[in-house]
């Protein structure tokens, strides 16, 4: 993954969180539950090389393409202001992977997701 790719991830993950991009649910050999638990909330670094659903892997041809890098990345920080400021009642998807999860849950799953990506690109 490259850096323009990344942001382009970012801006699919954070439409995923606010229910306006649809991806498949995979096939887990962990109950929901404690894949999210796990994902969420133990204070350990999230593993490099973890597959992302093929919708929001730009690698494969499935996410969102990088076009240009300045305005993707435009894109990526109103995205991220707009997903923080969604109230609580908002009308949260299920998670693909983790199931129902809580307006605190999809919070901080946001902050993970980018920490994890910023820091593979030392930002």
């Amino acid at each position: 993954m490259t850096p323009h790719q990344m942001i382009c991830h970012l801006s699919d993950g954070y439409l995923v969180y606010s229910g306006e991009k649809k991806v498949a649910f995979p096939r887990l050999y962990l109950p929901r539950p404690l894949l999210r638990w796990f994902a969420v909330w133990v204070p350990l670094p999230w593993p490099h090389g973890f597959p992302t659903a093929p919708e929001l892997d730009q690698q494969a041809g499935g996410g969102t393409p990088p076009l240009e890098f300045e305005r993707d990345a435009r894109e990526l920080e109103r995205l991220i202001e707009r997903f923080a400021q969604l109230p609580a009642d908002h009308s949260w998807p299920a998670h693909p992977a983790f199931g129902r999860m809580s307006p605190a849950e999809w919070m901080r799953l946001g902050y993970l997701h980018a920490d994890h990506h910023f820091r593979q690109f030392s930002a």
